[in-house]
């Protein structure tokens, strides 16, 4: 059976954990489908977001401690790049969501997110969580400390201390808390977040593909930058490159003709 559902809905591909029964919990299998999923999506020109959430009561709840045999999963790496890779699935959770696609990841907690199903949301660039999602970091639990970019991407959403705090005191967190932490941008009622998730995504999908997809990309690389007026150029090339574009010339028709714009992605 699938541990990933992989459905389009219009101009958003709605990635869903389906492994309800183990709370959503990452084998190797489902979190290799995540990343291939999110690079397919990627590829795909008629996909302008992508929408990532799990079936059930939970998020994810983490790796699954219990799986003994995952058997073989399908990586989609050579066998060359197999033997050199260092990363595995988890390890390229930041780096397929926030940085190897330039499409805006959407999360929509649906419950509790834990330690690595807490570094996949957080890697997420926009999440949207259910009134009942609880967030754990879950890896001091454990005995070891955070991956899958959870060391970047918390300290980089919340800052140093908090992100910090929220680490080594090992709690649950509450949707209430994490909302007023910055951990997520939005609660809603968990029988609406399904519905309120799409909604948002595809307000995003009804703006310029082109332009959406430099933001993101400009947006996601801030805290890199090192060089301020190489970041004044790239800003400059990417705004020029819109305003030049077929979906740019129709915004400004639109606004000048006072009606909503259609978009086709060139």
């Amino acid at each position: 059976m699938p541990e990933l559902v992989v459905e389009t809905v219009r101009h958003v591909r709605v990635l869903r954990l389906d492994r309800p029964e183990r709370k959503n919990a990452l084998t190797a299998t489902l979190g290799w489908s995540i990343v291939r999923a999110v690079a397919g999506a990627d590829a795909d020109d008629d996909v302008r977001v992508i929408a990532l959430t799990g079936n059930g009561d939970a998020f994810c709840s983490g790796l699954d401690l219990g799986s003994d045999n995952d058997g073989v999963p399908d990586t989609g790496l050579s066998e060359q790049e197999r033997l050199l890779d260092e990363k595995g699935w988890v390890g390229r959770f930041l780096l397929a969501l926030r940085f190897d696609t330039d499409k805006p990841v959407v999360a929509g907690i649906n419950g509790a997110a834990v330690g690595a199903g807490l570094s996949l949301a957080m890697a997420a660039d926009i999440r949207i969580a259910a009134d009942r999602a609880r967030l754990h970091p879950g890896y001091l639990r454990a005995g070891t400390s955070p991956d899958g970019g959870l060391t970047w991407s918390l300290p980089t959403l919340v800052g140093h201390e908090t992100a910090l705090r929220f680490l080594l005191e090992s709690r649950f967190v509450d949707a209430g808390e994490a909302l007023r932490l910055g951990l997520v941008s939005e609660v809603v009622p968990a029988e609406q977040l399904e519905a309120r998730l799409l909604e948002f995504c595809e307000a995003i999908a009804a703006q310029a593909p082109l332009a959406v997809r430099r933001t993101k990309h400009l947006v996601a690389r801030t805290p890199l930058v090192s060089d301020i007026d190489a970041r004044a150029v790239e800003e400059i090339r990417a705004a020029v490159a819109g305003l030049d574009s077929e979906d740019g010339q129709e915004a400004v028709r639109a606004i000048l003709e006072k009606r909503t714009p259609e978009f086709r992605g060139r």
